[in-house]
Formats: C-alpha cells, structure tokens, sequence
C-alpha cells in the first residue's frame, strides 16, 4: 500500500480522493447551479429530469467530491463600493508559493489568485474602493512581502463576468430541453 494511502491506518491520507466521473445530467447540474446558485431542488431536478431525491443526492456528491467549491453571488464591484479593480502580476522568491498565497488571500479586496507560468508567478486579482486604497494595498502591502521580488498592476478599465456559457446546448439525452 503506497505511504500516502497509510498516513492514519484507515487509508485515508488527508488527501482529497478522485472525484468521480460526471455524466451528462451532472454538468446539466452544474450549468444550472453556475447561472443561478439560488436555484431550488425541486427546480434543477425539474430541469434535468429526475426526482428531487436524485437532485438532492447528485448535488451533495458535487459537493463531497470537491466539484462543487461553495455557492456565492456574483458581485457588480464597482456597484459595491469597490469602483478600482487591477490584475497584479508578482514574481516571487522560488518555492515561496504556500507562504506568499497565504499572505496574498488576507489582503483585503483579493478575489482571485493563481501560479502561473510564463514571464511572472502569480495573478492577483484584486477590487478596492478607489485608486488611492489599490495604491496603498500595492506598495505598502503586497511590496512588503519579502517573498515577493517584484509587481506590475494592470489596471481594469471595464470588465464582464461571463458565467456558464447560454450558446451551447445541454449535454442531456436527444429529449431534453436545452437552457
């Protein structure tokens, strides 16, 4: 039995297992709960075309295997109070990620985070009240951080949240209903 497979006598190593394979009527799941996290049980079941138990039970799996991170709105920033938003680029000390993801999801306005490749390490999307509150988080914040050898800030003039694509039709038997 390999090691990771051992770490508490059970099997289970803290280690998220694989999810399990999604058929057609799970991502119709996921396009309806990705348009509207709000929706009912009885309302996506409906939809997809089978119980509400079945509904139920296929949501709560989404959930358990990791596929499903959480429910949230999606926010009109700019109507929020938060009117300067900027994708900031860091290159940081190598194999500093863990600690500078740490610090970088405490900063206030972060609302997205990811190691990439390429001529940077990390894109950092952030969303402030003003120019003046993004220059303080840039400079005396996120510059502070000792891992992280240098910034560059995009600022983001418009945006638009595109959500689940509407164009495609839904991976559902020949009988269902496309939304």
């Amino acid at each position: 039995m390999p090691a990771e497979q051992m770490a508490d006598g059970a099997g289970n190593s803290g280690r998220t297992p694989p999810a399990r394979p999604l058929d057609s009527v799970d991502r119709a799941i996921l396009r309806i709960l990705q348009t509207d996290g709000r929706a009912s049980i009885r309302a996506v079941a409906e939809r997809v075309h089978v119980s509400r138990a079945n509904a139920y039970a296929r949501i709560n799996r989404l959930v358990e295997d990791g596929v499903i991170r959480g429910f949230s709105a999606r926010v009109n920033h700019e109507r929020a109070g938060e009117a300067a938003s900027a994708y900031i680029t860091l290159k940081i000390v190598q194999n500093s990620w863990r600690t500078v993801r740490e610090q970088l999801q405490a900063l206030p306005g972060a609302t997205h985070i990811a190691l990439v490749s390429g001529d940077f390490d990390v894109l950092l999307l952030v969303h402030t009240p003003d120019n003046q509150a993004l220059r303080e988080l840039v400079l005396t914040r996120i510059q502070a951080i000792p891992e992280v050898l240098s910034t560059r800030t995009l600022l983001v003039f418009e945006e638009t949240d595109l959500g689940p694509r509407q164009d495609r039709p839904a991976d559902l038997d020949q009988d269902a209903t496309p939304w």
